[in-house]
């Protein structure tokens, strides 16, 4: 008599009318193997994970400030190389910030500022090179602590942008007033930054529309640095 196999989902049923029991399915020898590897692999993946979040701040940090010292030594190093015939690692880079500090304080004083004069209108005669220092000029005039013109951050602000209930940080660069039938309107230039520091858009907000936060303009540059990492747990509005 052929055997007749079962359809899917079908239970057999014994002779004896009782259901047969289900079968446990035996474990073979490479599953706990398996079951070992595969938990080896989870806590070594979690620690090394673990060990990359803790170091990668730690390596950035170190090749950042390396690179930074590296590059201002070199500018003096071959100068002591070639008149002393030594090599100190750090000489150039205090030589390099006594140079720096020499500049500002020279440049502060009315000679100074007419050489600078002078070295910007030579500049501003060159064909390629003037659209550079003026790109320099600006970025520099952005974050310089002692400008008090209107291309200089004054104030870190948050706004409502793009959509309602959505806020963003912004930068106060500048204030004017609209004038209208309807009377004057006090309106404040906001720069968001939308990719990078210097890359973003330029809004026109009345004061009503701005909301200003107990933020620095250095902590609202390091939040969007940061990509909003930075940001603090609470905010306060002023």
């Amino acid at each position: 008599m052929p055997e007749i196999q079962p359809a899917e989902g079908d239970t057999l049923l014994r002779v004896d009318g009782e259901s047969p029991k289900p079968r446990t399915p035996r474990l073979s020898a490479a599953n706990p193997k398996e079951a070992i590897a595969s938990v080896a692999s989870s806590w070594m993946s979690r620690r090394f994970l673990g060990g990359c979040a803790v170091l990668f701040p730690m390596v950035v940090t170190v090749y950042i400030t390396w690179w930074f010292l590296t590059f201002f030594d070199n500018f003096f190093s071959p100068v002591y190389e070639s008149v002393f015939g030594f090599h100190v690692f750090g000489l150039g880079f205090v030589t390099s910030m006594a140079f720096i500090l020499m500049t500002g304080v020279f440049v502060s004083s009315w000679l100074g500022g007419l050489a600078l004069q002078l070295g910007e209108w030579i500049i501003k005669k060159l064909p390629l090179v003037k659209h550079i220092y003026s790109a320099a000029k600006q970025v520099s005039a952005a974050v310089n602590p002692a400008n008090e013109t209107a291309q200089s951050f004054r104030e870190c602000v948050i706004i409502r942008h793009p959509r309602h209930g959505e806020y963003a940080f912004g930068f106060i660069t500048g204030h004017t007033r609209l004038q209208s039938e309807k009377g004057d309107m006090s309106l404040y230039s906001v720069y968001v930054p939308t990719n990078h520091i210097y890359v973003g858009d330029v809004f026109l907000m009345g004061e009503v529309d701005i909301i200003k936060p107990n933020l620095s303009v250095r902590e609202g540059l390091e939040i969007v640095v940061s990509v909003g990492m930075a940001l603090p747990p609470n905010l306060r509005a002023l």
